[in-house]
């Protein structure tokens, strides 16, 4: 111990002789500042396992003498020596690293003159080796050449998964409780939890920060057991880093049995033959008693009972009809079912099951909305094809059948220049005649010569063609007219006259 300690002393007296002595080297401006310490800027490792820290020496050309390597733990402003190498002295590594850190080359462990290469291993890494650490050269004549890493260290945490009892008991009461707890222990950095599952219940989340810097992060998981969540199977699933771990429980809820009355189907009637009820029980554990009853009265005597059900013996009678009840036991309670009876003389009508009428009804339906659709269709077509056909008609009418302009007006003088009074006849319109409400039609005129046309019999035999003409009429050639029914009189619905007009002989 003692030869360690003086060992200590002279490596620490070497340095600060040479520190000085590379201080007046450098006030003198001798000695070339080329050389550079290269590292890695950072590391990581987890806790127990291994990791390397290096630290190589760039000498420059003609090389400096390296004098001593320090490796220095810095820990919130403090360093730590942590090991030593010298060429002369060889290697030393301080409590409490001795046991876990060594140089990773041999030579430098046998008093080496070569240190260019110190790096050193940390082997079963703890949380407390997370720091910065210092690797130092110091060399003459150039001086003290340093760089440092940063170790950072992981905790993988330790997941369980527990039920918070072996058996959940479901109560009446319906209240929330804790079934399962998810635990993800003592993780650096924390664990994030989730749940898979079909449940409907809800998850709880909660942090503890432990004094060696780890986390323990720990959620529930609850629910309202019953009926329903019974074999229902409940996943945590713990995300550390890129890291995923799962772990699965399946449920096991004890609960009352949940009761129901088979066998009577509405249609027992009078001599039917091999009727029965079945108490059916759903429960957890099973149910290891049925009790038959019929409210207000007893049993029928033709009735046997075997295990869960009732057979009735011989042939239905009215004596069968009432409310029969079934009460189930197991180890959590008893619950109860019931079913009222009632007999008919005959039996009832079958009609067609209800899922055929569900069928029939459905294309029913879907031949109604096809028959709709394409009657749309025919008609929208029919009226296309109706407007179409009435536009070519109109299209190909001969030049006789198609509407004429209006005929051009000609000058008052040369109209009134043939016209007399024996040329025009005035027709007085009787009062019946008067009434009748004719649509007006727009006077059209046919301007060609007459000729005959294949929809006239007789041609045109010895009639010349006349011209006709068109004037306005003169009211004083009605005036003088000796006609006794040449009266005109103005307002509406009065007497309405209508003049033919003759072609003058030429």
């Amino acid at each position: 111990m003692a030869q360690l300690c003086a060992g200590i002393c002279v490596l620490l007296l070497t340095l600060h002789v040479q520190g000085n002595d590379a201080s007046q080297m450098s006030s003198l401006g001798g000695g070339a500042r080329s050389q550079m310490v290269q590292m890695d800027s950072s590391k990581s490792g987890f806790v127990g396992s291994q990791v390397e820290l290096r630290c190589i020496f760039i000498n420059s050309n003609p090389p400096v003498k390296i004098s001593q390597v320090t490796w220095q733990k810095l820990l919130n402003g403090t360093k730590q020596n942590v090991a030593i190498a010298n060429p002369a002295l060889g290697v030393s590594v301080l409590p409490p690293f001795k046991e876990r850190v060594s140089f990773k080359q041999a030579a430098v462990r046998h008093r080496t003159p070569s240190l260019e290469d110190t790096t050193i291993v940390f082997s079963n890494l703890q949380l407390s080796d997370e720091a910065a650490y210092i690797c130092e050269y110091t060399t003459f004549p150039a001086g003290n050449r340093e760089n440092m890493v940063n170790l950072t260290v992981f905790a993988r945490p330790l997941t369980r998964m527990t039920l918070t009892t072996p058996t959940i008991v479901a109560r009446s009461q319906r209240r929330k409780m804790t079934v399962a707890t998810c635990v993800s222990a003592n993780g650096k950095p924390p664990s994030v939890i989730r749940w898979d599952t079909r449940l409907k219940g809800e998850a709880t989340f909660q942090e503890t920060r432990n004094q060696n810097g780890t986390v323990t992060v720990r959620s529930n998981y609850v629910i309202v057991p019953g009926r329903e969540t019974h074999k229902q199977k409940l996943t945590c699933i713990v995300t550390y880093r890129n890291e995923r771990f799962t772990d699965s429980v399946v449920l096991n809820v004890q609960y009352e049995p949940e009761v129901k009355i088979e066998g009577f189907d509405a249609n027992w009637y009078l001599n039917r033959q091999n009727v029965q009820l079945t108490c059916r029980a759903d429960a957890n554990p099973p149910v290891t008693i049925y009790q038959w009853k019929l409210l207000n009265g007893s049993l029928p005597s033709n009735v046997e009972i075997k295990n869960n059900s009732l057979f009735f013996k011989g042939p239905v009678t009215y004596d069968l009809a009432g409310t029969y009840v079934c009460d189930a036991t197991n180890g959590i309670g008893t619950r109860t079912g019931i079913v009222d009876v009632n007999i008919t003389e005959k039996p009832m009508a079958r009609g067609p099951p209800g899922g055929v009428i569900g069928i029939l009804g459905g294309i029913v339906a879907i031949g109604l909305i096809i028959g709709v659709a394409v009657t749309v269709v025919m008609v929208h077509r029919r009226q296309q094809k109706t407007r179409t056909e009435t536009d070519n008609d109109l299209t190909d009418l001969p030049p006789a059948h198609k509407p004429a302009p209006p005929p051009p007006k000609k000058k008052n003088s040369d109209m009134k220049g043939h016209l007399t009074s024996d040329d025009i006849q005035v027709v007085h319109l009787d009062k019946d005649e008067e009434m009748q409400k004719l649509p007006l039609q727009p006077p059209y005129y046919d301007m060609a010569p007459s000729e005959s046309t294949p929809f006239t019999d007789k041609p045109n035999s010895g009639h010349k063609d006349c011209e006709v003409q068109y004037a306005e009429l003169d009211t004083a050639a009605l005036a003088s007219s000796p006609s006794p029914r040449s009266s005109a009189h103005s307002g509406p619905g009065d007497l309405v006259e209508y003049a033919t007009i003759q072609p003058s002989s030429h």
